[in-house]
């Protein structure tokens, strides 16, 4: 899954680029405000990326005495701080850019630029977004595709898909706003586009905060896993009922596992530490991203141990 991120944020860093660079171009050259505030729009995907690729390369550091269960939720806390630059500055200056231009109007030049600019960045964002979408698509398996964003525990391939969604309709905002400025004479339609362009990334970003923060804070597993893990140890042959069964993520390919076993009481602690043993290896198997398995296991209300493994 992290080389299939990987790809989607390379793909999206480069296009990026390349449309940041042609936008800031056709802008300065035309003086359009929409064309400014999408050239920024791709100026702040591009730095995300980046942060992204960095997120990512801190989380795979291995565990030490300081980090004892990883440095996984890195790459949740980036994803947050990228959700607050496009809010920031992707937004943020949009939204201004639009407001000034609507106070100051000055009329664009060379539209046909803004048309062939816009052009060609559909094109690439395009393509960024089907790789985005390609590799969304692998992960979410079965489920619709608004559970499958709620439930995803890898934020990268998200932030790219809503960045990619988020440019391709503000492209589409901007192509309209600098059309009817061309066809109108009118320059507010530039301005108002502008600040369109603005309020849906700030949407983009409202949402994607939403998604990262239950992630950094310490979101449980997929439900159908709890569930399997419940009815592995419910099917133990001495065990007798289950108290609880916890779960965090602690990345995107790390799950903690903590749960509370009542065994029989004809059970003795040998048995109790050989069948905790079998439940690990069992569990890790059938679910690899497990890591880390606490079982607190009860003989007799008196007795309590908790095994780790």
């Amino acid at each position: 899954m992290a080389s299939g991120s990987k790809k989607v944020i390379y793909a999206a860093l480069a296009g990026n680029s390349l449309i940041a660079i042609t936008k800031f171009i056709a802008a300065s050259i035309t003086g359009s405000s929409a064309m400014l505030s999408e050239a920024i729009h791709s100026l702040v995907d591009t730095g995300n990326q980046v942060l992204l690729l960095y997120g990512m390369k801190r989380a795979a550091k291995p565990a030490d005495k300081r980090f004892p269960f990883g440095h996984g939720k890195e790459i949740y806390f980036w994803s947050f701080v990228v959700a607050i630059l496009i809010f920031a500055l992707g937004g943020g200056i949009s939204v201004y850019e639009g407001i000034h231009h609507l106070l100051y109007p000055q009329p664009a030049s060379s539209p046909f630029i803004n048309y062939l600019v816009l052009a060609l960045a559909m094109i690439f964002e395009g393509v960024a977004w089907f790789f985005a979408l390609r590799e969304f698509r692998k992960s979410k398996g079965r489920n619709d595709y608004i559970d499958a964003i709620n439930q995803t525990k890898d934020p990268s391939v998200i932030v790219v898909l809503f960045e990619d969604s988020a440019a391709m309709l503000g492209l589409f905002v901007a192509f309209i706003g600098v059309t009817l400025s061309h066809l109108t004479g009118n320059v507010y339609y530039d301005g108002t586009a502008s600040i369109l362009i603005g309020l849906i990334l700030i949407g983009t970003a409202i949402w994607l905060a939403r998604e990262t923060k239950s992630l950094l804070i310490g979101e449980s597993a997929d439900p159908l896993i709890v569930q399997a893990i419940q009815q592995m140890v419910e099917d133990n042959a001495i065990v007798e009922g289950i108290n609880e069964v916890l779960t965090m993520h602690m990345g995107p390919d790390f799950i903690l596992v903590a749960l509370g076993a009542d065994f029989v009481d004809s059970a003795s602690a040998t048995e109790i530490e050989e069948q905790v043993e079998i439940l690990n290896r069992q569990i890790k198997a059938k679910f690899p991203r497990v890591k880390r398995v606490f079982i607190e296991a009860e003989k007799l209300v008196t007795k309590k141990r908790t095994v780790t493994l």
